[in-house]
C-alpha cells in the first residue's frame, strides 16, 4: 500500500487526480467525478475541519469501532460498489475544479504533517489510530475512488 506521508506517493495521488477531467465517468457506481472528489474530501474534513460534521453518538461509535474499523483501517482493499456511510454521501453536483483543488490541498497537508502528527490521533469514528491505520484509511479510500474513475 502507498504511504500518504511519503512525498513521492502523495505526488502520485495528485498526478492521478490531475488526470481527471470534468466529464470523466466512473467505471462503477453512481457518483459523478465532482461528487467523488467531494466525497474523498470528507475523510480529510473530519480531521482538519471537524466542526463541519456531526460526531457519531455512543452507540454508533461502538458499532463503528467494533464492526467497521478493521475494514476501513486494515490492509484489504474495498470491493467495488461498497456501501457508503450516510455522512459521506454527496447528493448534489459540486464544482469540479474547487473539489479537485481541495482534495489536492488535503493530500499535501497530510503528507507535510507526516506520520508523527497522526500517530495516536483521535479519529472521528474509530477512536485513536496509529499512523499506519491513518495511512491505510487515506490510501485505500483514494485508491478505491481513483480506480473507480480509471486513474
Amino acid at each position: 500500500m502507498e504511504n500518504v506521508f511519503d512525498a513521492k506517493d502523495a505526488q502520485n495521488y495528485i498526478n492521478r487526480i490531475n488526470n481527471l477531467v470534468e466529464d470523466t465517468h466512473g467505471l462503477w457506481g453512481r457518483m459523478t467525478v465532482d461528487q467523488m472528489l467531494a466525497h474523498c474530501c470528507i475523510t480529510y474534513e473530519m480531521v482538519y475541519e471537524p466542526e463541519k460534521h456531526k460526531k457519531p453518538g455512543v452507540i454508533a461509535k461502538f458499532i463503528l469501532k467494533n464492526f467497521v474499523k478493521s475494514k476501513v483501517v486494515g490492509e484489504k482493499a474495498y470491493p467495488r460498489d461498497s456501501p457508503t456511510a450516510p455522512q459521506f454521501l454527496i447528493k448534489e453536483r459540486r464544482d469540479f475544479d474547487e473539489e479537485k483543488k481541495r482534495l489536492i490541498g488535503y493530500i499535501q497537508k497530510t503528507q507535510q504533517l507526516g506520520p508523527a502528527a497522526f500517530d495516536g490521533k483521535e479519529s472521528f469514528s474509530f477512536g485513536k489510530l496509529s499512523s499506519r491505520e491513518w495511512n491505510n484509511m487515506f490510501a485505500k479510500h483514494l485508491n478505491h475512488h481513483l480506480s473507480q474513475f480509471g486513474v
